[in-house]
């Protein structure tokens, strides 16, 4: 996991960023999770070693949902690492658009 700080003169807080990292943590989980559950549904058990049946889909989807969350917070493949530049421009922007002042007419 690459670490984000704020650039000299940018108007992002740690907070901030520390948000974007998480949301970027959270869509690498989000996919990840689609992969793995997908994965999974490829593999054939027999009812002699996992028992089968309704117990075993529902367990099959925690696992991976967990499988793809411990993925995501020590890496991943790396999507939310490649998302922070332009989740952070993104927020960067937000910020200044919050902070321009009219420079003409009745607002001035």
């Amino acid at each position: 996991m690459i670490e984000t700080i704020a650039r000299p003169g940018s108007t992002l807080t740690s907070a901030q960023i520390a948000r974007v990292r998480q949301q970027a943590e959270d869509f690498e989980g989000v996919f990840l999770n689609t992969l793995t559950k997908q994965m999974f549904s490829t593999i054939k058990t027999d009812e002699a070693s996992m028992g089968g049946g309704f117990g075993e889909e529902t367990w099959r989807g925690m696992q991976a949902e967990q499988l793809a969350n411990t993925m995501a917070q020590n890496g991943g493949l790396g999507i939310a690492d490649q998302l922070m530049p332009d989740l952070l421009a993104l927020q960067e922007a937000a910020n200044n658009q919050n902070n321009i002042k009219p420079t003409m007419g009745a607002y001035q």
